[in-house]
């Protein structure tokens, strides 16, 4: 019994004596492994008398049974003060200054490009892509622009090779669109992208510029029609009360063509430097879709007719935003870029 309480002792004092984990668990393999002092106790109980066996055996266990305990509880104990410990070596003063991390902002010609998206699809459109890299014969014959038409001397163009070119407006996109169509109508389509022109570079030119072209084919399509979608776009762009008015002009790709102006939203039509005192804004061209070009793409120009428009994204965000040179869209400027977060 003395050699118990002597193993009880021993081992309750080397518990509390343990700093860390390991030197713990050093001490419960010396005391309750199978090798260990407290079952070398146990094995002594053969060389014990049988009415000792019982009380021995039971002061045994409950040396064990306090010991496990003993060890169980100093390991919490230890592993917790390592926790503390490495909460405070690691630990984070948040009274300092954070890394600024600086994130980009949504381009200005992005913002109008999802815009006029978001209007269109609204009102049934669908978008179209098409390559950047274009062959002369959707950007230009299909377009009923022949080789040797003036229009041509318009739109001095990148080419790469007599056949292909960088594309000078989104039209080649809509000629895709009715070549895939095979004479089926309906089609209501936008096709925005960036466009390519020799051109020098200024404050209102640029040698690559953005557009968004829009088409539409069916039976009975008119004027009307157009003038219908324009204003709701002008409305939507520029601020409701927009009114827009049509002017003659010529593209090779309608028939009749139209100039079109809106309003001026900044003196809303009384006359101010922006609208150079007339009360007008021009913002795009349009027409009804030429015959030719419907005929030369499968449909039938008896049956039906159409409408097409396209608008420059830069001269949309230059009004709506107030941007008086068009070079500030492409120099990666980040302070001129930081000005559209509001409008993430």
């Amino acid at each position: 019994m003395d050699k118990i309480q002597q193993v009880q002792e021993s081992a309750l004092q080397a518990i509390q004596d343990a700093n860390d984990l390991e030197t713990l668990n050093q001490v419960r393999l010396q005391y309750l492994s199978k090798k260990g002092s407290i079952q070398a106790l146990m094995s002594e109980m053969k060389t014990l008398p049988k009415e000792e066996k019982p009380e021995f055996g039971s002061k045994v266990n409950v040396c064990k049974q306090l010991v496990t305990e003993a060890i169980d509880a100093k390991q919490q104990e230890l592993e917790e003060g390592a926790l503390f410990a490495n909460l405070e070596n690691e630990k984070i003063d948040i009274t300092l200054p954070a890394t600024q991390v600086k994130l980009g902002t949504v381009h200005p010609l992005m913002i109008i490009q999802q815009e006029i998206e978001h209007l269109f699809i609204g009102m049934g459109y669908t978008i179209a892509e098409g390559p950047e890299v274009e062959e002369d014969y959707y950007n230009f014959e299909l377009a009923n622009i022949p080789k040797d038409h003036p229009a041509r001397d318009m739109q001095d163009t990148f080419y790469i090779d007599p056949n292909t070119l960088l594309r000078t407006h989104t039209t080649a996109m809509q000629m895709r669109e009715l070549e895939k169509a095979k004479g089926q109508a309906p089609i209501k389509l936008i096709c925005p992208g960036k466009v390519y022109r020799r051109d020098d570079d200024d404050a209102t030119h640029s040698h690559q510029f953005m557009q968004s072209e829009g088409l539409v084919v069916a039976e009975n399509i008119t004027l009307a029609d157009l003038k219908g979608t324009l204003e709701h776009m002008a409305n939507a762009m520029f601020g409701s009360g927009r009114t827009i008015r049509f002017r003659p002009s010529y593209f090779p790709f309608t028939e009749p063509s139209v100039e079109v102006d809106v309003s001026c939203p900044f003196c809303n039509g009384k006359g101010c430097n922006v609208c150079k005192g007339s009360g007008w804004i021009e913002i795009l061209g349009a027409g009804m879709v030429h015959p030719h070009v419907l005929e030369m793409n499968g449909f039938d120009p008896e049956k039906y007719s159409g409408f097409a428009f396209g608008v420059g994204l830069e001269r949309v965000a230059m009004l709506k935003y107030g941007i008086d040179d068009i070079r500030n869209f492409y120099i990666n400027d980040q302070r001129f870029l930081k000005n559209f977060d509001r409008f993430d």
